[in-house]
C-alpha cells in the first residue's frame, strides 16, 4: 500500500489554554509514535491551508469570514463556548485540517496514493455548517466530502466515524444530502446528545450504531459488521473518509468505552477490505497521549498494509 501522512507544524499552533484535554501535545504524541523504522515507507506531506471556495462548500460565507477574521493577538482567548476557544494559533491550524484533508482527497481520488492519513488538529466532527463547538471549527470530513463530488466527481462519498462522541457536525451537514451517507458508531448518552438510532436523514442516509458506557471489543465490532459497513457497501460509494477518533480506546478520560488499539486496527482493516484499501482517514478525538498514540500507530500500520 502507498500511504500518506499529512501534517503541518500549524497544528501545534492552536491552544486553548492549560489543562484543556485538546492540546498541542496531541500531534506530538501521534508524531512521536509514527516516527519509527515502521512507518518509514509512510509518504509525508505537508498540509495546505484550505481555500476559501472549499470552506464553503460546506459552511456558510458570513461563518467562514467571520472565523477567518478572528484572529486574537498573543495571550488573548476568543471564547466560543466552555469548551472551545479560538486562540492567536487556531485559524491557521484549522485552515490546515481541512486543506490536509482536500490534499488526502486529491491524492487517492488522483491515483497517486491508495490512502492517506491527517494528522492534524483541531478536530472537526462536532463543526456545523454556521456553529463551532466541541474542540471543532470547520467540519474537515465535510470539505473532504464535498471537495470530492464536486472537484472529483464521486458522486457518492461514505463518512465512516468512530470517535467515542458522536459526529453531530457531519450529520448536521449531510442530513438532506443524497450523496454523502455519514455512519457513526459513538457512545451515547454522552457530548453532544445526538445520534440515535431512530436520527436517520432524509433520504435514510443518516445511519448512527449508539454503543453503551461499558462496552468494549465485542459491541464495537457488531455495531461495524452487523450495521455501518453493510449499509456502506450498499450505498456503494466512490470514496470512504473515515473520522479517526480514538477517544473510545479505554484509557481516555473522555468516554467510557472498553477499546483499545488493536480494535482501531480490525476495524482499519474491514475497511480497507471493503473499499480495496482506498480511502482517507482524518484524525479526530483521542485525549489520553498514551491510548492516542497506540491507536494512531495501530491504525496506520494497517492503512500500511503491514498487520
Amino acid at each position: 500500500m502507498t500511504t500518506i501522512l499529512i501534517g503541518h507544524e500549524a497544528g501545534l499552533g492552536h491552544d486553548m489554554g492549560e489543562g484543556h484535554p485538546e492540546r498541542p501535545d496531541r500531534l506530538r504524541a501521534v508524531e512521536a509514535a509514527l516516527s519509527g523504522e515502521p512507518f518509514a515507507a509512510l509518504r509525508r506531506m505537508e498540509a495546505p491551508e484550505a481555500t476559501p471556495d472549499a470552506l464553503m462548500r460546506v459552511h456558510p460565507e458570513p461563518y467562514v469570514e467571520a472565523l477567518l477574521a478572528a484572529r486574537p493577538r498573543s495571550g488573548q482567548l476568543l471564547r466560543i463556548d466552555a469548551d472551545t476557544a479560538v486562540g492567536p494559533g487556531t485559524v491557521a491550524a484549522a485552515l490546515r485540517g481541512s486543506g490536509g484533508a482536500v490534499l488526502a482527497v486529491d491524492e487517492v481520488l488522483g491515483g497517486r496514493a491508495d490512502n492517506a492519513f491527517v494528522a492534524m488538529r483541531p478536530p472537526g466532527h462536532h463543526a456545523e455548517r454556521a456553529t463551532a463547538m466541541g474542540f471543532c471549527f470547520f467540519n474537515h470530513a465535510a470539505v473532504a466530502a464535498r471537495h470530492a463530488r464536486a472537484v472529483h466527481g464521486a458522486a457518492r462519498v461514505a463518512i465512516l466515524d468512530w470517535d467515542v462522541h458522536h459526529g453531530n457536525g457531519t450529520q448536521d451537514v449531510f442530513w438532506s444530502d443524497p450523496g454523502v451517507m455519514y455512519a457513526s458508531t459513538h457512545q451515547m448518552p454522552l457530548f453532544p446528545g445526538t445520534g440515535a438510532r431512530g436520527e436517520r436523514g432524509d433520504h435514510d442516509t443518516i445511519v448512527n450504531a449508539p454503543l453503551r458506557a461499558g462496552d468494549g471489543a465485542e459491541a464495537f465490532r457488531a455495531a461495524l459488521d452487523g450495521l455501518l459497513l453493510p449499509r456502506i457497501a450498499a450505498f456503494r460509494p466512490d470514496l470512504v473518509i473515515v473520522s479517526a477518533g480514538f477517544d473510545a480506546h479505554r484509557r481516555d478520560p473522555l468516554g467510557q468505552l472498553e477499546l483499545d488499539e488493536a480494535d482501531f486496527g480490525w476495524a482499519t482493516r474491514r475497511v480497507m477490505d471493503l473499499t480495496g484499501g482506498k480511502l482517507v482517514s482524518l484524525l479526530e478525538g483521542g485525549y489520553d497521549l498514551r491510548g492516542l498514540a497506540l491507536s494512531a500507530a495501530a491504525h496506520v500500520t494497517a492503512l500500511l498494509g503491514t498487520a
